[in-house]
């Protein structure tokens, strides 16, 4: 059976790069709109104003286990991760089936959706182009945190 382990990173120089989710002290909070708008529709009123949207506090759940990573590639387009996002990764949630994952695979880093069912582990790819990775009996998977969302830019 392949096991499944968190990633260690003290063994590891590569993750100097990274940094904690920087949470800003003053809330960047947003007004969110109740009103579920259809493509096309004009602005709403204001009378649709419900709260404020901090975007910090809904992508963020856990400050000191949460990290921003930056996708390079397009193996993960068909769940609506592209090229240039900004992966939102949590390191404190224990990885399912199902969840997207960042990954060390080879001392190589990867985002795929993680396969474990039926004592098959595998991480899937999100485009048909990309065959999925998988582990032989007795091979380490390591899961470096849960990706729990995304943020994209459509305008510059």
């Amino acid at each position: 059976m392949t096991t499944i382990i968190p990633f260690d990173s003290s063994n590891s120089s590569t993750l100097s790069f990274l940094q904690p989710a920087a949470i800003d002290p003053v809330a960047c909070t947003l007004p969110l709109l109740q009103y579920r708008v259809p493509a096309g529709f004009p602005s709403p009123a204001d009378e649709y104003v419900e709260k404020g949207l901090d975007l910090n506090t809904y992508l963020v759940r856990n400050k000191a286990a949460t990290y921003f990573f930056r996708v390079v590639g397009d193996s993960m387009t068909g769940a609506q991760i592209h090229d240039g996002d900004m992966l939102v990764v949590d390191r404190s949630i224990e990885p399912k089936h199902g969840h997207i994952v960042l990954a060390v695979v080879n001392n190589e880093y990867t985002v795929k959706r993680l396969y474990a069912c039926n004592g098959v582990v595998e991480l899937h790819a999100e485009n048909p182009a990309y065959l999925p990775i998988r582990f032989r009996e007795n091979e380490e998977l390591q899961v470096w945190g849960v990706v729990v969302g995304t943020v994209s830019r459509f305008a510059v």
